[in-house]
C-alpha cells in the first residue's frame, strides 16, 4: 500500500509541477496590437479585412516575411469564440493557428519574398480567404 501513495503522490506532484510551468511560461498579456503580435519592428499592415464588427484579419509585412493576425474587437475581445488564421506561400502547406482565443488568432508567418501567397482567417462560422496575391 505505501508504494501505491507513493507512486500516487509523486505523480501529483509532477502534474503540479508541469501545470505551474505552463501557467508561467503563458503570456501574461496579449499583445496590444496586430503589429506587436508579428513580432514589432518593422513590420506594417498592407492588407485587412473586416469579419463584420466581430474581428479583423490582418495581413502584415516587414520585407521578407508575412504575418497574419486575426483581431477580436469591440465586445467580441475576451470571449472565448473559436477564430483562426491562415497564410500560405503558393505551392507550400499552409500554416493555421486555430482555437478558443480570448483576443486574436496567430501569428502565422511564411518567408515569401516575390511569391504569391494566399492569407485568411475566421471568427465564430464567419470566414475570409484571399486569391493567390501580394506575387511582387
Amino acid at each position: 500500500m505505501g508504494d501505491i501513495k507513493r507512486s500516487a503522490t509523486f505523480a501529483l506532484g509532477m502534474a503540479a509541477t508541469l501545470a505551474a510551468s505552463v501557467a508561467l511560461s503563458s503570456p501574461a498579456v496579449a499583445a496590444s496590437s496586430p503589429i506587436e503580435a508579428c513580432g514589432g519592428g518593422s513590420y506594417h499592415v498592407i492588407d485587412s479585412k473586416a469579419l463584420g464588427s466581430y474581428a479583423t484579419i490582418y495581413l502584415l509585412y516587414n520585407g521578407s516575411t508575412n504575418c497574419v493576425v486575426t483581431w477580436k474587437q469591440g465586445s467580441y475581445v475576451g470571449n472565448s469564440a473559436w477564430v483562426s488564421a491562415v497564410v500560405q506561400v503558393y505551392g507550400s502547406p499552409r500554416v493555421v493557428n486555430s482555437g478558443y482565443f480570448g483576443y486574436y488568432a496567430g501569428p502565422v508567418k511564411v518567408k515569401a519574398p516575390g511569391k504569391c501567397i494566399m492569407w485568411g482567417g475566421s471568427y465564430s462560422g464567419q470566414w475570409y480567404e484571399s486569391p493567390w496575391e501580394h506575387c511582387g
